[in-house]
């Protein structure tokens, strides 16, 4: 990697590291569970956490969250939201939507407005915060790797920040998905592809 992370301008972004996710009582657990532990995410989410916290880097954390009205007046609801909504997935008031305990944020960490889409600034107060951090450098990793992940990184460069996507700190519900996402999508949309380990090696305290 060339380029260094200064702590007082990057933010990592945990995107959606929640229990229908993450807990093995999830709902989405049986689905994505085999690609979590293939790609070892929770061990690497976890060190990567640790990481950025004993480095100072600035940590957000942006979780998806549905409610009864959260596609009002949105004539196309994409399949899978529907289904989402049907089965109450991420739904926000119940123990689903909530983060997973080991990676719980602390009380001086930022913790988004919910998203409904696979974009995390869409509808969200994740541009103002970053804007208010004084934030450069955006660091991805969570879930999905070829949905939200992909989707707010696209964004995030879009809106003019430096983006980095954590390729072992990410999983998806297959292994062919998974693979679009750390071979095609994130060297198209973003600035740097690395590891938890490359990533941290870089980090600059300033």
């Amino acid at each position: 990697m060339t380029h260094h992370y200064s702590t007082s301008c990057t933010a990592l972004l945990l995107v959606d590291v929640l229990n229908d996710f993450l807990n093995e009582e999830g709902k989405l657990a049986s689905a994505i569970g085999p690609m979590i532990v293939k790609t070892n995410l929770k061990p690497n989410l976890l060190r990567l956490l640790k990481g950025a916290r004993a480095a100072g880097v600035k940590v957000f954390y942006v979780p998806h969250g549905f409610h009864e009205h959260s596609f009002d007046g949105v004539k196309h609801v994409l399949p899978r939201w529907q289904l989402a909504m049907t089965n109450k997935i991420f739904w926000i008031g119940e123990w689903g939507s909530e983060f997973y305990e080991p990676l719980q944020p602390r009380d001086s960490e930022v913790v988004i407005s919910r998203h409904r889409s696979f974009n995390a600034f869409e509808g969200t107060d994740l541009h103002q915060q970053l804007l208010a951090a004084n934030i450069q450098n955006v660091v991805l990793a969570g879930l999905t790797s070829n949905t939200c992940i992909q989707v707010t990184g696209t964004q995030a460069l879009e809106s003019g920040f430096h983006v980095t996507y954590v390729a072992d700190a990410v999983a998806e519900f297959t292994e062919d998905l998974h693979k679009v996402a750390l071979e095609v999508s994130y060297p198209a949309f973003g600035h740097e592809v690395t590891t938890v380990d490359e990533f941290l090696g870089v980090v600059v305290s300033t």
